[in-house]
Parts: C-alpha cells; sequence; structure tokens
C-alpha cells in the first residue's frame, strides 16, 4: 500500500501531465475536492470535468510542487501554476485572451487506502483575476476608480438602510434605516458579550444590521416583535436564532409577504399603491424560528408584554429599572401611507387584526406608566409617556 505522501504525489504528477483518467483514478467515488470560497467538486467525475474546462482554457497549463508535509493520512501541498489563456475553451464564462498567469496555492488532502476522499484546495482567485486583466492592477488607477466607485455605492446603502446605531438609553442602540425615509426602527440590546436584536427591519437592511451588531460583539438572537414584512424582513439575512411569540410563529415562517387580514382598500390611492409596491421589497422572506416568547419571558434584562391587536402576537419589552418600553407597533408615531412623522396614534386599521384590541393594549402599555416607549417606526414617546398613551387609546371607541 502506498504513503499518503505518495498518492497525493502520484495525484499531483497526473494533473501536470493533464492525464484525467490517472487523476480521477486517485479519487474515491464520493469524494469531495473543495475549492475554498468557490464551489465543490464530487467524486472523480467532478475533478475530471473541471480540470478538462481548465485545461481547455489553459492548454499550457504546468504545475510544481514546492512543498509537501505529510501527517499520517493527511498531506499539506504548497505549488505553483502557470499557464496561458489561449483556449479555446472559456474560464468562469470569459473568452480567452491571451493573458498568462503564475500564481500559488496550497491543497490539503485527506487519503485513505491509497485514494483521496477529501481535499482543501486554497487558491487566490483576486490575484487571477487580475493577472488575466478581469481586476485592475493592485496601486493602479484604474484600482483606485473601482474603490472610488464602491465607496460610493457604500455610502449609498448606508444612507438607504442605515450604518451607525445610535445609543437611546443604557444598554440599548436603535439603528434607523429603510427606504425612503429611514424610518424603520431596529434596537440593539446589551446581551452579555453580543446583543439581542429586537425587530429586523425590512430586508434591505441585514448588512447594517449585521454590522452595527458585530461592533458590540455580536448578534446572539433575533426576537421579533411580530412577522409583518418590515419588522421581519432582514431578519433571514443577519445570520442568529430568531424568536417570536407562539401566535406569529407560523406567519414569520410563512413565504407569503401580506398578512391575511390587512385590508388595503382602508388606505387611499396612494397608500395602496406604496404598500403594494413596497411589501414585497422590504420583505426577506420566511424566516426560520429557533423558538417562541411569551408573557413575563426575561430577555436581555428586559421582560416580554404582549400587546396584541395590530399582530395576533405582538410583543414589546419592558424594563423595570429605567421603564423603558421597547414596543414596535403598539402605536405609530407616523402615517404609513406618507411617512410623515406626527403625534402618536392607533396603528392604522387597515392592518390591524383588531383596532379595538390595539387600543386596549396602549392602555394595557400606559398602565405601566414607562419613562420613554419606543415604537418599530419614527420617533419615540418621552415625557408624560402613560397620559400620551390613554389620549391615544381614548380615541377608539372601548
Amino acid at each position: 500500500m502506498a504513503s499518503a505522501l505518495e498518492t497525493a504525489t502520484r495525484y499531483f504528477e497526473a494533473l501536470g501531465e493533464h492525464d484525467l483518467d490517472k487523476a480521477a483514478a486517485c479519487w474515491t467515488p464520493d469524494g469531495v475536492d473543495r475549492l475554498v470560497g468557490q464551489q465543490d467538486l464530487i467524486g472523480p467525475d467532478g475533478v475530471r470535468e473541471y480540470f478538462a474546462g481548465l485545461f481547455a482554457a489553459f492548454p499550457d497549463f504546468s504545475l510544481e510542487l514546492l512543498e509537501t508535509n505529510p501527517a499520517g493520512d493527511r498531506v499539506a501541498v504548497r505549488w505553483r501554476a502557470r499557464g496561458t489563456f489561449a483556449g479555446p475553451g472559456r474560464f468562469q464564462g470569459f473568452e480567452p485572451n491571451g493573458a498568462q498567469i503564475e500564481i500559488e496555492g496550497c491543497d490539503v488532502l485527506s487519503i485513505a487506502e491509497d485514494l483521496i476522499h477529501g481535499n482543501d484546495a486554497y487558491i487566490d482567485s483576486g490575484a487571477i483575476a487580475r493577472q488575466l486583466g478581469f481586476l485592475p492592477e493592485s496601486g493602479s488607477s484604474a484600482e483606485s476608480g473601482l474603490v472610488a466607485v464602491a465607496n460610493l455605492r457604500t455610502r449609498a446603502r448606508s444612507w438607504i438602510h442605515g450604518a451607525r446605531s445610535e445609543q437611546v438609553a443604557d444598554g440599548v442602540w436603535l439603528l434607523r434605516g429603510g427606504f425612503p425615509a429611514k424610518t424603520m426602527n431596529v434596537y440593539l440590546i446589551r446581551d452579555g458579550r453580543g446583543v439581542t436584536v429586537f425587530d429586523a427591519g425590512v430586508a434591505g437592511m441585514a448588512g447594517a444590521v449585521r454590522s452595527a451588531a458585530a461592533r458590540l460583539g455580536g448578534a446572539r438572537r433575533v426576537v421579533l416583535s411580530h412577522a409583518d414584512a418590515d419588522h421581519r424582513g432582514a431578519a433571514p439575512g443577519i445570520g442568529a436564532p430568531v424568536y417570536c411569540h407562539l401566535a406569529e410563529r407560523d406567519a414569520a415562517q410563512s413565504s407569503d409577504s401580506f398578512r391575511p387580514y390587512w385590508n388595503l382598500d382602508r388606505l387611499d390611492r396612494h397608500g395602496r399603491v406604496l404598500i403594494r409596491t413596497m411589501v414585497p421589497v422590504w420583505d426577506g422572506g420566511a424566516v426560520e424560528i429557533a423558538g417562541t416568547v411569551a408573557e413575563g419571558d426575561e430577555i436581555a434584562g428586559f421582560r416580554v408584554v404582549e400587546l396584541p391587536g395590530h399582530a395576533p402576537g405582538l410583543i414589546g419589552l419592558f424594563r423595570e429599572r429605567d421603564r423603558l418600553a421597547l414596543v414596535s407597533d403598539c402605536f405609530y408615531t407616523l402615517d404609513p401611507q406618507t411617512g410623515i412623522k406626527g403625534p402618536a396614534r392607533v396603528p392604522h386599521p387597515a392592518f390591524n387584526l383588531s383596532t379595538r384590541q390595539a387600543a386596549d393594549s396602549i392602555r394595557k402599555l400606559a398602565a405601566l406608566e414607562p419613562s420613554a416607549a419606543w415604537p418599530g417606526h419614527a420617533d419615540p414617546l418621552r415625557g408624560d409617556v402613560a397620559l400620551q398613551l390613554r389620549e391615544v387609546a381614548a380615541a377608539v371607541p372601548a
């Protein structure tokens, strides 16, 4: 039986000779050749197909072994490859342009019984792209221009979707985002070495939420106040387990962006067009729910308060020590049809499961005597918050 090093050497010699049969014979039927950051090649057929295409694009492809380091059934191989993109085959969809490449890389092969059953191949794809002319040379004016365009795009996305969070209370930060008026509120709450994200905003905010959370130690979990598209939108892209109330679970995991009880006919014509156009844009799709929360549960120093009406399982978070309330769409401080900010009001009936129940939840929130109440959109209530809430609720007949 050959050693792992001998098997690895035989494989690379076959590739250097463009002998696809010999190279494929070095692999187990279910082996995985992982081109890190690019693609996985499965078994001898996958390896054969990839290198056949590579040799068709670079007919003079050569491979030189620079260093081998065996360790039991694993062998690390550092190599240098050269070739001319002469064709006739294409490379990653690009037509041959005659460019020459010289790159170095490293493969880490796992070998058993004279066959390769796994490989992690590390290749500098950026260096390949530069040498082939697909990316500008490092330090060139063309690269400076590309950087400027990328920075402009980043600033535009930051302006639309938020980039920097602002601290609004002890251990609580607010990220504002969303198009067109940045009125979508996402809250980051200190939770050990990271943060709990309360509400996720719209889909386009995912990168901003990830970055804001990373600056605070990373997102440990996402808690949705409810499953409306403009509050669950970025949740699939944050990369943390997601929780919600049991009554919102099915809606959160549904691919439908519109809640069945919404009645958009209650909006004016402009509002109907706006909501029907923007909701699918705001939504990031179905969310995998890791678990549920309920009245009285503790979350990062806050307790869960059930506030149904706008949505069947709408929740808020309340912190006893400073009487801070984060309550999402329990109330609005803007007109959802225009985005214009204004005094507190009951959520628009077009989006409510029960406007009367929503008013009852506002009364429940008022009974907690919050020092400040932060909604899911626009600005908070401060001052005599309880009085303002009771006045809002009084506008709806009991």
